[in-house]
């Protein structure tokens, strides 16, 4: 199944993206269930969140990969929501 992971990143936070994003897309290619990803641009055009979509058993297997993600173990999230999508287009 898909899911869609919607992460918004802490306020202020930036630079714990910035020093983390190698580690980040280390874990996306390692990992192999991601099929499409990338940052949410705030007014300024600044990485301010991500969209990650999974091809993964459940709803639980998302969210235990997105517990593992190097992103959050650094504390950059706010909230990350894990929800089942269904691709229509595209």
């Amino acid at each position: 199944m898909r899911v869609a992971l919607i992460c918004i990143d802490k306020p202020g936070h930036l630079d714990i993206r910035k020093a983390n994003r190698d580690a980040h897309l280390a874990y996306i290619a390692e990992t192999g269930v991601v099929e499409m990803a990338g940052p949410f641009l705030d007014a300024e055009g600044g990485m301010c969140g991500s969209l990650v979509v999974l091809e993964v058993p459940s709803v639980a297997a998302a969210q235990d990969w997105a517990a593992a993600d190097p992103y959050a173990k650094a504390g950059l999230f706010q909230s990350v929501d894990a929800r089942a999508w269904k691709k229509v287009i595209g």
